[in-house]
């Protein structure tokens, strides 16, 4: 009697759910990457924003002011080279400020800037100089180190004149 009602069931044409939830678990991944994706593209600007062109004037006028330069004394210092070598660095730069008042600062801080210069060239190597990548990064270590000695002073960049590693 059990075996006649099981037929009866299957004999009904009651068909069984096919991936029901299968496709909606895709559905809401399509629907997240999509999502995920147009924010994406906001955010990196492929996407234009409402963006006021108020915002920009500001930067355009700090940018037109004329850049300040001040000369860096000639330093010549010894590297770390090692017992048997002797090898030196000479040195020629510009700082270039970002405002003209910090000329004065970084004048009065001169002599501090040439200590912290010293000291860090003297335990470089001269490996350490080889190629554009040791040019950037002595340029990068100059720069950080001069804006920590002259605090309220900002120097934008240094601007080798002359780089001389013997």
């Amino acid at each position: 009697m059990a075996a006649a009602a099981i037929t009866a069931d299957a004999g009904m044409g009651v068909a069984p759910k096919k991936g029901g939830k299968k496709k909606l678990i895709v559905i809401a991944a399509a629907v997240l990457l999509l999502a995920g994706g147009g924010a994406a593209a906001f955010v990196m600007g492929v996407i234009p924003g409402t963006s006021k062109p108020a915002e920009t004037k500001p930067t355009e006028a700090k940018a037109s002011v004329a850049p300040v330069f001040l000369d860096l004394p000639d330093i010549i210092a010894n590297l770390n080279a090692g017992p048997r070598r002797t090898a030196f660095i000479k040195l020629k730069a510009k700082f270039e400020l970002s405002r003209p008042e910090d000329q004065a600062i970084l004048q009065a801080a001169m002599p501090r800037v040439l200590d912290l210069f010293q000291t860090y060239l003297r335990e470089m190597r001269p490996e350490e100089l080889r190629g554009t990548a040791g040019t950037y990064r002595l340029r990068e270590e100059l720069i950080a180190r001069t804006n920590i000695a002259a605090h309220p002073a900002r120097v934008l960049n240094v601007l080798f004149t002359e780089l001389l590693v013997q």
